[in-house]
């Protein structure tokens, strides 16, 4: 069952990036103090000796200016570079906000184990989603634990990308604000699929999506300041 409430769910991606680097405890910290915001987006990666670490990028190079991958520096390193641990980042953010958690590149059961730690609820997940571009990724997140809302991230929502959710037993699909209008919504619902939305900059282009019954945004700037309404 999904975790997702009736409501569209305002998401901050990557954190208030305005106020603290991107996808760092302190830009989470700071858009869950934004009024109307309903949780958090986040990217997830492994570092060299295991640890699931939250950063978007392969390398450190456009946030912290350095050109190792991420994959081969330690979580201890990353840590001290403002990179933090999956693991700290869930023990620090409250559970009455929802998290996408975003699994980039490859992953095994550790990341499975350290999100458990904190948001299992039963079979499933308290208050979270779990979503990757990778289909392997998702796949083995289904295997280990079959009860956890899945989203597939999309650049479209051709009908094969539709399948392609349905195929690996998803709750829904993430996709590109572009990609979503009325009929693209409609061939959503009619599969059965919740959808979400991602990265919405703009007060009006919210309000559509939303209209259109998305049932999460990826918001900044201007679509993340405004509350509900």
């Amino acid at each position: 069952m999904s975790p997702v409430a009736a409501a569209t769910l305002r998401l901050a991606h990557r954190g208030d990036w305005r106020r603290a680097p991107e996808n760092t405890l302190a830009a989470f910290l700071a858009a869950l103090r934004v009024p109307g915001s309903d949780g958090l987006e986040f990217d997830v990666r492994i570092a060299a000796d295991g640890t699931p670490v939250v950063i978007h990028d392969e390398t450190l190079l456009r946030v912290q200016g350095r050109p190792e991958r991420v994959r081969d520096v330690t979580s201890a390193a990353l840590a001290a570079l403002g990179v933090p641990a999956l693991a700290t980042v869930l023990g620090a953010v409250p559970r009455t906000a929802f998290l996408d958690i975003e699994l980039k590149g490859e992953h095994g059961p550790g990341v499975v184990e350290v999100i458990a730690a904190t948001r299992a609820a039963g079979p499933g997940l308290s208050r979270a989603v779990v979503s990757s571009f990778d289909t392997e990724t998702l796949e083995r997140v289904a295997s280990a634990r079959p009860g956890w809302s899945r989203w597939l991230n999309a650049d479209d929502l051709a009908a094969a990308t539709i399948a392609t959710a349905l195929d690996l037993r998803c709750a829904g699909v993430s996709a590109d604000w572009r990609a979503i209008d009325r009929a693209s919504a409609a061939r959503v619902a009619a599969a059965g699929l919740e959808l979400a939305a991602w990265t919405v900059r703009r007060m009006p282009t919210y309000r559509r999506l939303a209209d259109l019954g998305v049932v999460a945004i990826c918001a900044e700037a201007a679509a993340l300041d405004r509350g509900p309404g």
